[in-house]
């Protein structure tokens, strides 16, 4: 087994966790500074028929559970996904396959961003708002919650169409390595 490959991926699956972050702390900027979202007299930017950005604090964690309703509690919030982050940071770096690292780094960075926000503000600021007239398939969200959704996704699927004694990485063109 070549452990530089293996290095490499999580090189890889760090750098997608860093991207992400970027990603979404860049567009909250635009957001919050240059669109200044917050004070739009309608309260909307409208983008295309079904997609609006729309400022929401969310001071809840996932569907707006757990709402943070009093400093304690934002510290307790922050404190719990944290330990979630390096939950998952621990099982990125433990994985050897570059599918299971992206995924998981996917959602290292979507962590870390709304992580970040609870931190500097209180709360998470979503703004993506995809509707179908009425119909929201989705509460408003950000790019951090597309990341974890993805990741998750990725990882799930992952998990249940390659099991353990078949899971397979190319390792270089034309060789299989099989993992054990």
């Amino acid at each position: 087994m070549n452990d530089s490959l293996f290095t490499r991926n999580r090189l890889i699956g760090l750098g997608i966790a860093a991207l992400i972050l970027a990603a979404d702390q860049f567009v909250k900027w635009l957001v919050l500074v240059p669109l200044d979202l917050r004070r739009q007299a309608s309260g909307a930017i409208e983008l295309l028929p079904f997609f609006d950005l729309r400022y929401t604090e969310n001071r809840g964690i996932s569907l707006g559970l757990l709402e943070a309703t009093s400093e304690e509690m934002r510290w307790i919030l922050v404190g719990m996904t944290a330990l979630i982050a390096l939950v998952v940071l621990v099982w990125m770096l433990r994985e050897r396959l570059l599918g299971d690292i992206a995924g998981l780094g996917m959602i290292l960075g979507g962590a870390l961003g709304n992580i970040y926000d609870r931190y500097a503000f209180g709360y998470v600021v979503d703004y993506a708002d995809l509707h179908f007239g009425n119909i929201r398939p989705f509460l408003i969200f950000n790019v951090a919650d597309a990341a974890i959704t993805i990741g998750v996704v990725i990882v799930l699927a992952r998990s249940l169409l390659l099991g353990d004694d078949t899971r397979q990485e190319v390792n270089e063109p034309g060789t299989r390595v099989q993992e054990n």
